[in-house]
């Protein structure tokens, strides 16, 4: 999942900026023309300047330093506004004929074309009233990401936060707005959303300036400022937090609590909800990049739990275990022996499988990405109702590493036989990895750089945990089955989501494929639920972007043979940046033709 690269907290703001902000002029950017038709090449420039105009989070991770200083604008009323400067992106695109264009011209002008016309189809369906907030929370958590990625070097960072922290109230107003639209036209959260954010935001009303997210960013400021120029912009930080943004977020509390809970409905699904099908399809297919019908991905799902089972059984069997299969679940949700006694055992563990995992990276890829990441705790404040890890992006212009990040509460439901492919999902080689290169591409036009295309993002991090199998990684049956298990997930989640917001499923409903098909924890299960709830359609892109990248996979290998090189096909998957997967298909059907015809011999062979 962009404005920020955002496997976490910065999803929702995502999700609560579907088309931002205002226009750009059409100018010509002096970046990169990564074009060889000239009228490509202008929209290609002039939706560059719109971006850095319009995203101002990513732009600041780009290393605008400008655009530090600034939050997008996510009113309704700008949103609205853009409509007109998209239809004007695509009748450009559209005077542009398809077959006049060379291969990399003609994927990027369908590429954009898709970002284009998925922006214009997403204003008329106000997505902003179901996106506002969800079970992980709502601006406020999302500010706070924010703040976690922001590192100050300068006077100059410093003020531009300042700055920034002086935009936040009309970043509250505007997604309350949001919210309150949601509640009048009855595309709500049902009361179990509601009632886990304000889980999160509540506690926002006790945060003081030494425990304030949002003023991390200035506690350990460079001693090329002053002591004098320290306090001085501390205190005018704490001025705007305690002024300004603690009313904002006092709003949003009483808001939830005495408008919005007390409507809120019992029932789950966006099936439920005035124009409620329709915009799930919407999602799914945005999300998946694909035709599905929420039919045939809930299908999909049953297909692939019952594969991944007979699986199961095989690694269960190899583990000594006689009984069966449900009491082998129980066995492993609850013997210590598969648990941390320790927050810091458990980031040890992981530390230690993120060395180990680099150490096979040359194996696998000729290209690795220059941003480092590290191991991190999920942030205390949101990690009650947060998953199990995330990855937070990192920016070599700004001076912070990637980060993988792991939920460290609730030590006996993180079981260590799932830690391994939760390591290869979250650092390397799974999303470190690839939205390292994906930021560090040096070819390829600016959108690209950050496109979210989360089939592709999100199926990457599922085939990575696949790519343990080859890299020897798991190295006991539990660990095994661990990563079947979390396979398991994820075909749950086809059937789960859909189930929800399609079918029209309660929650016990959902509960059951991951309780009876996988190992993972009870309290796991639940805020995984409740995540699928608040954030329809999100979940169905992993299992279905794993499914084509290891049938493009498949297929290289079937039509090279002993041509076949791991490298070359992970560097050619990876290094231009995601794609939506029929335009994945086209890219890497070229490359497989071109690998045919490479005259060198395989020992002579060199990497791109």
């Amino acid at each position: 999942m962009k404005t920020v690269i955002a496997i976490g907290a910065a999803a929702l703001l995502a999700a609560a900026m579907p088309a931002m902000a205002q226009s750009a002029p059409q100018t010509t950017s002096e970046a990169t023309r990564n074009a060889d038709d000239p009228a490509l090449a202008s929209i290609l420039a002039d939706y560059e300047a719109y971006l850095r105009a319009n995203d101002p989070i990513s732009a600041g991770m780009e290393g605008d330093k400008a655009a530090l200083s600034r939050l997008p604008d996510v009113s309704r009323a700008n949103e609205l506004a853009q409509e007109p400067v998209l239809k004007g992106f695509a009748d450009r695109l559209a005077a542009i004929d398809p077959a006049s264009l060379g291969d990399e011209d003609r994927l990027n002008h369908a590429f954009l074309g898709r970002v284009v016309e998925r922006a214009r189809a997403r204003i008329p369906l106000d997505t902003g009233r179901i996106g506002a907030f969800n079970s992980e929370g709502g601006p406020g958590q999302s500010l706070a990401y924010i703040a976690s990625v922001t590192r100050i070097g300068t006077r100059e960072d410093a003020e531009a936060w300042i700055a920034r922290l002086e935009a936040m109230p009309d970043f509250y107003r505007h997604q309350l707005d949001d919210a309150r639209r949601g509640l009048e036209t009855g595309l709500v959260q049902p009361r179990s959303v509601v009632e886990n954010a304000l889980s999160l935001m509540e506690p926002e009303m006790a945060w003081t300036a030494d425990t304030d997210p949002l003023l991390k960013p200035l506690a350990a400021l460079p001693a090329s400022i002053g002591a004098g120029d320290q306090a001085e912009l501390r205190a005018r930080a704490a001025a705007v937090v305690a002024d300004r943004i603690m009313p904002a977020r006092r709003d949003w509390v009483r808001f939830l609590r005495e408008d919005y809970l007390p409507r809120a409905p019992e029932s789950l699904g966006l099936v439920h909800r005035p124009g409620g099908r329709d915009l799930y399809a919407f999602l799914t297919e945005g999300y998946t990049t694909t035709n599905l019908t929420p039919d045939q991905i809930h299908q999909l799902g049953r297909d692939e739990v019952a594969r991944i089972r007979a699986r199961m059984d095989t690694e269960m069997q190899a583990a000594g275990w006689t009984g069966d299969f449900p009491s082998f679940l129980a066995f492993l949700r609850s013997d210590p022996q598969f648990y941390a006694t320790s927050r810091e055992q458990l980031l040890e563990k992981a530390s230690e499988m993120a060395k180990r995992a680099d150490d096979g990276l040359p194996a696998l890829f000729g290209t690795l990405p220059r941003t480092p990441y590290g191991v991190r705790p999920v942030p205390a404040e949101i990690e009650a109702n947060y998953t199990t890890g995330r990855y937070f992006g990192g920016s070599m212009e700004n001076g912070v590493a990637g980060g993988y990040m792991v939920n460290t509460s609730r030590l006996d439901q993180r079981p260590l036989y799932e830690l391994p492919a939760l390591t290869l999902h979250e650092a390397v080689p799974g999303h470190h990895l690839q939205i390292a290169l994906q930021q560090e591409a040096e070819e390829g036009p600016y959108f690209r750089k950050d496109a979210n295309v989360t089939a592709f993002t999100e199926g990457w991090g599922l085939y990575a945990e696949f790519l343990g199998e080859e890299m020897g990684f798991y190295r006991t049956p539990y660990e095994r089955f661990g990563r079947l298990s979390y396979e398991m997930w994820r075909a749950c989640r086809l059937v789960a989501d859909t189930g929800i917001h399609w079918l029209g499923w309660d929650i016990e409903q959902a509960r059951a494929c991951f309780r009876d098909n996988s190992a993972l924890a009870p309290h796991n299960i639940e805020t995984e639920l409740q995540r699928y709830i608040g954030w329809p359609g999100q979940a169905t892109a992993y299992k279905i972007g794993e499914i084509r990248l290891r049938e493009i996979r498949a297929r290289a290998e079937r039509e090279l043979g002993d041509r076949f090189d791991v490298r070359r096909f992970h560097d050619a998957l990876l290094v231009d940046g995601p794609l939506p997967l029929a335009l994945l298909d086209e890219r890497m059907d070229r490359w497989i033709a071109e690998e045919k015809g490479r005259q060198a011999s395989p020992g002579q062979a060199s990497l791109n």
